[in-house]
C-alpha cells in the first residue's frame, strides 16, 4: 500500500468480523471535515479488505454522505454482499464512534472478463502542466482569498482551462481542466496509482458550478449529497488532468462530473469517471 500521507491517511485496520478501524488525519480537511473522497477512498479500502482478493480490483462505488464524518478514529462497518468467481459486490459505513450516520457506500469488485475495448470521449487540448500556474503561487492581483483548506498542502492543482476567480469575464460554459498531484503520489509497488488515490481526486467538483455562475458576490458553499466513480485504467502518470463540468443547476442542487485523464503517452487515457450531485448553501 506505500507510505505516502495518504497511504496513513486511508489506512485500516480489521476489528474483528466485518468490522474495520481507521484513523482520518486533518491533513486532508476540507475545510472542517476530511474530504469526501479520501472518506470514500478509506471505506473502499475497508471492503477491499473484507473481500480479500486482489484479483478483483475496484472498479465502482457509489456513496452518500449521511452525515459528517469528523477526522480522527472512525469505525466502518462492511457487508461482502456477494462473493463472486469474477465479480463481487461489497456495501459499508463509515462513521465517527459516536455519530448514528456518516457515509453509506456500496461497491463493485471485478476481475478481468472477455468484452470490447473503446474511450468514446478526448480530452480538451490544454498546455502541459509546467506551462500552468499554481494554486500556490501568489495572485497577479489584489484578490482577497482565506487560507488554504489543509487538502490543499498535500495535493497541487495546476488550472489548465477556464478562468481565474479574479477575473472578470462574461460565463458560457461550466467546462474547466486542472492538473492535479499528490505531493507524494501513492503509489503501488510495482508504480501504478494506488487507484483509491485516483477516487480520491475525482471528489474535486464544484469548479465547474464556479465557472459556469462567473464572477459572483454572492458566497456560496458546495456540500455533497452523494458521489459515484468509475475506476478504468492504470495510471504510473505525474499528474492527472481533471476535466470538470457541471451539466445542470436547478431545485438548489447541481449536476457535476469530472474525466481523469494520464495524458503522458502518445495516447490519452481516461483512468476514471466520476458523478455527483451537490446542493448549495448560503452562509450568513
Amino acid at each position: 500500500m506505500g507510505t505516502s500521507p495518504f497511504a496513513r491517511g486511508t489506512a485500516v485496520t480489521s476489528a474483528g468480523g466485518d468490522r474495520f478501524t481507521a484513523n482520518l488525519p486533518p491533513i486532508w480537511n476540507c475545510p472542517t471535515v476530511p474530504q469526501g473522497g479520501i472518506v470514500v477512498a478509506t471505506v473502499a479500502r475497508a471492503m477491499a479488505a473484507a473481500l480479500g482478493d486482489e484479483s478483483q480490483p475496484l472498479r465502482s462505488i457509489s456513496a452518500v454522505f449521511a452525515g459528517p464524518v469528523e477526522a480522527g478514529p472512525v469505525v466502518i462497518d462492511v457487508a461482502v454482499l456477494r462473493r463472486g468467481r469474477s465479480m463481487s459486490q461489497c456495501t459499508a459505513t463509515i462513521r465517527n464512534p459516536a455519530a448514528g450516520a456518516g457515509t453509506t457506500a456500496i461497491a463493485v469488485f471485478g476481475g478481468l472478463r472477455r468484452g470490447y475495448d473503446f474511450t468514446d470521449i478526448a480530452p480538451p487540448r490544454v498546455p502541459p502542466p509546467h506551462e500552468c500556474p499554481s494554486f500556490r503561487d501568489p495572485p497577479p492581483v489584489d484578490f482577497e482569498h482565506g487560507e488554504p483548506f489543509a487538502f490543499w498542502d498535500n495535493v497541487e492543482g495546476r488550472p489548465a482551462l477556464g478562468h481565474a476567480p479574479w477575473e472578470d469575464y462574461e460565463p458560457t460554459s461550466s467546462l474547466n481542466a486542472i492538473w492535479h498531484r499528490f505531493d507524494e503520489t501513492p503509489r503501488l509497488d510495482d508504480g501504478r496509482w494506488d487507484p483509491f488515490a485516483v477516487v480520491a481526486l475525482c471528489d474535486t467538483m464544484p469548479g465547474a458550478v464556479g465557472e459556469r455562475l462567473g464572477p459572483h458576490e454572492e458566497r456560496w458553499v458546495p456540500p455533497s449529497a452523494d458521489f459515484t466513480a468509475h475506476v478504468l485504467n492504470d495510471t504510473r502518470a505525474d499528474y492527472l488532468l481533471a476535466v470538470n463540468r457541471a451539466r445542470h443547476a436547478g431545485d438548489g442542487y447541481a449536476s457535476v462530473d469530472m474525466e481523469m485523464w494520464d495524458l503522458d503517452g502518445n495516447d490519452p487515457v481516461l483512468v476514471a469517471y466520476a458523478t455527483q450531485m451537490m446542493f448549495f448553501v448560503f452562509p450568513k
